[in-house]
């Protein structure tokens, strides 16, 4: 039995099968679906758990390279969030780029999780290395 760590079955499978440059999305509670895409869904309640939360558990033990967001990130949230989403990315080269192009990258993914956060634009596509 795991006793540290991710606990949750459906997220360790998906996370595992992330390779060298796949990508997973980390998505807020509004994130739309995406049928093409296999979806855990962690969502609790609103906030309940929150991105920040998610990529503390996350990653210490895994492995990426790039996070990209949507641009809008920085003009709708103030620095307080900014600087809680730096902080829990570690130092991770943060990409921004418009909101519509984010998205395109989302059906590449090999998965998603999402979240409760309730935070606007604060969903991340991580890239593994």
């Amino acid at each position: 039995m795991i006793i540290e760590g991710i606990i949750n079955p459906h997220v360790s499978s998906l996370v595992c099968r992330v390779r060298h440059t796949n990508t997973l999305v980390i998505a807020d509670a509004a994130f739309p679906f995406w049928p093409q895409i296999e979806t855990v869904d962690l969502s609790l309640l609103k906030g309940v758990p929150t991105i920040v939360q998610v990529l503390d558990v996350l990653l210490p033990n895994w492995k990426c390279g790039e996070v990209f967001m949507a641009e809008e990130f920085k003009t709708h949230n103030d620095r307080k969030y900014q600087a809680a989403f730096k902080r829990a990315v570690r130092g991770v080269k943060m990409t921004f780029e418009p909101h519509i192009e984010f998205k395109k990258r989302v059906p590449h993914a090999i998965g998603l999780i999402r979240t409760g956060d309730t935070t606007p634009y604060g969903n991340m596509i991580l890239v593994s290395v």
